[in-house]
């Protein structure tokens, strides 16, 4: 039995949209032809997911497959022809001894009409999807990528700001060519953000551990803070502690359709790499207050 664009991507036909995306991700990131380089097997298995996201992700066309099946996928395919055939299918069965109501050329015939044997006029191409990994600050902020097809040719794509890890961009006009005279599709990239060594993404706000000295967190400081702008002074107040975190406005990402984020610096104390004497340590105990050395004493059995 032929296996089925559901069973590609190793889900059920009922699975929710969320659920079949999650899936070809997946499943795209492994069998992809730069993670699997000269494995031909990987590369067909990387077409044949692409070819069924291209239709289960539509949600006309995977209505069209869940109720015709393959043959909904070829070109030129006609729902209603096909509905039509299957009416006649129904009203044949119940004749009179079994005799069908058309001949055998005449069948043929309507079969053709499923597949482009008559004018449809103009058609539109087919959308194309791909993946593009991108650098974390490239998504940030916005950037230009390019993107290299099998055929040698080179595609300059404009990745708008803020854009998140398995968010797309759509390329109108990118996709398949259009039949008789038809537009072509649009090219659908689903993008694959990078981690970052330094940031942290949530939502449209950014994180980072921000290591400081024991003095600086007794002391209170001023210290130069990363932003994807630039690096600013941030206030660390006196008496800071270890886990606390200070917000920077709108220093996260920014987007055009909604307000910037915030970034977050989350305190993280570092003692002194080297040994320290005696007497420091001493006049460092006892900065402590008596509050604290009682709600240490209770902690443990």
């Amino acid at each position: 039995m032929e296996e089925s664009l559901y069973d590609v991507l190793g889900v059920a036909s009922t699975a929710p949209d969320a659920e079949i995306k999650k899936a070809y991700r997946r499943l795209a990131r492994k069998h992809h032809p730069d993670v699997n380089p000269g494995d031909p097997e990987a590369e067909e298995r990387f077409k044949r997911l692409s070819a069924a996201w291209d239709v289960l992700s539509d949600p006309e066309r995977r209505k069209l497959y869940d109720e015709f099946g393959e043959d909904s996928t070829r070109v030129g395919f006609d729902p209603e022809a096909a509905r039509a055939h299957q009416r006649w299918q129904q009203q044949s069965r119940w004749r009179p001894g079994g005799q069908r109501a058309r001949s055998a050329d005449r069948d043929a015939e309507f079969f053709e009409s499923l597949f482009g044997g008559r004018p449809r006029g103009p058609r539109r191409g087919r959308d194309l999807h791909a993946d593009l990994v991108t650098d974390f600050r490239t998504a940030a902020l916005g950037g230009v990528h390019s993107l290299t097809f099998g055929d040698g040719t080179t595609l300059e794509v404009r990745i708008p700001p803020g854009v998140d890890d398995g968010g797309s961009i759509r390329l109108r006009g990118k996709g398949g060519p259009g039949a008789e005279g038809g537009p072509p599709g649009d090219l659908v990239l689903t993008l694959h953000v990078e981690a970052d060594p330094v940031f942290r993404r949530e939502g449209l706000d950014l994180h980072l551990d921000l290591p400081v000295t024991v003095v600086e967190a007794v002391r209170g400081a001023r210290i130069e803070v990363p932003t994807l702008q630039g690096r600013i002074a941030l206030k660390v107040p006196a008496g800071a502690q270890a886990g606390q975190t200070l917000r920077l406005k709108e220093r996260g990402i920014h987007r055009t359709d909604r307000p910037a984020g915030h970034l977050y610096a989350h305190l993280v104390i570092h003692a002194p790499d080297g040994p320290v004497s005696d007497a420091v340590l001493d006049q460092l105990e006892a900065a402590y207050t008596s509050d604290i050395r009682a709600a240490l004493s209770e902690v443990g059995p």
